[in-house]
């Protein structure tokens, strides 16, 4: 059962989010008394004159620790950029994107296994006690919610770019490469990001999982090397990776049958998108 048939079953009124956008419902939130507008995980622009019609105003769950994640898939580019810590905020919303005073936040670890749904995962179940902790506050009084500054020197802000245009550059660190396909990985989800890509000849293939070997490599980056129980190598700058999952033509199949050892697959160079 949806959210949404949930709510109607408990007799509660309904409206389509599409109405966020339309300044005319800030006079319908005024007239249902609206205490509080929540946005959690939604990618709907709320209007100006919506936001500040609630008489609690508006709040928003954002799976990133603010001011420094702000923006779209903050998720991915934490676990890209190898972060060890994250975090979830739940911040006032204001006009600007991810600028709102901050409310609550909560810190959450990144393993050497997450990925973009596991670490989403993470967010969320931390993310659910700060919306109780704010309805708790609302319920004794507006004055009782928290309203911390964010400082925006620290803002970086993320929008729909991908790294390398989603392409893997075989020259970069293992290390590097094995947590761009980590963080684009939401399995069995569409990824925002899409599975990075890479050619063999004329092939285009996805490598969905990968991990590193600890080997030193010594050949070129992009070498197919042997296969191992579990996958196939790849040599990148500075070792050998293990291919795990491969995607051709959007079906899943295993590494042994795209990769053959010897092959060179395509490096890319000089791609934009990428974030240090």
């Amino acid at each position: 059962m949806s959210l949404w048939d949930l709510a109607t079953k408990l007799g509660h009124t309904t409206w389509p989010v599409e109405l966020v956008k339309d300044p005319k419902f800030a006079a319908q939130v005024r007239d249902e008394k609206v205490d509080v507008i929540l946005n959690a995980h939604s990618l709907f622009l709320i209007r100006k004159e919506v936001l500040e019609a609630a008489r609690f105003g508006s709040f928003n769950l954002h799976p990133g620790p603010l001011p420094r994640y702000a923006g779209l898939n903050s998720v991915s580019w934490a676990i890209y950029r190898g972060e060890k810590e994250h975090g979830v905020t739940l911040h006032k919303l204001v006009p600007e994107i991810d600028a709102g005073p901050i409310v609550f936040q909560e810190s959450v670890s990144i393993g050497s296994k997450d990925t973009g749904l596991s670490l989403t995962a993470k967010c969320v179940n931390a993310g659910v006690p700060l919306i109780s902790r704010l309805l708790e506050a609302a319920a004794r009084g507006p004055s009782d919610i928290p309203s911390v500054p964010q400082d925006l020197s620290k803002r970086e802000y993320f929008g729909r770019e991908v790294p390398e245009n989603g392409n893997l550059c075989w020259n970069r660190p293992a290390r590097r490469i094995v947590d761009f396909i980590r963080a684009s990985n939401f399995f069995p989800f569409r990824s925002p990001w899409g599975v990075p890509r890479t050619k063999r000849g004329d092939s285009t293939l996805g490598i969905l999982k990968a991990r590193l070997t600890g080997a030193p490599v010594d050949a070129p980056p992009g070498t197919v090397g042997t296969e191992r129980s579990g996958g196939v190598e790849v040599a990148c700058a500075d070792e050998w990776i293990l291919v795990r999952q491969v995607f051709r033509e959007g079906i899943c199949i295993p590494p042994r049958d795209a990769l053959k050892a010897g092959d060179r697959l395509t490096d890319c160079v000089n791609t934009p998108g990428s974030k240090p």
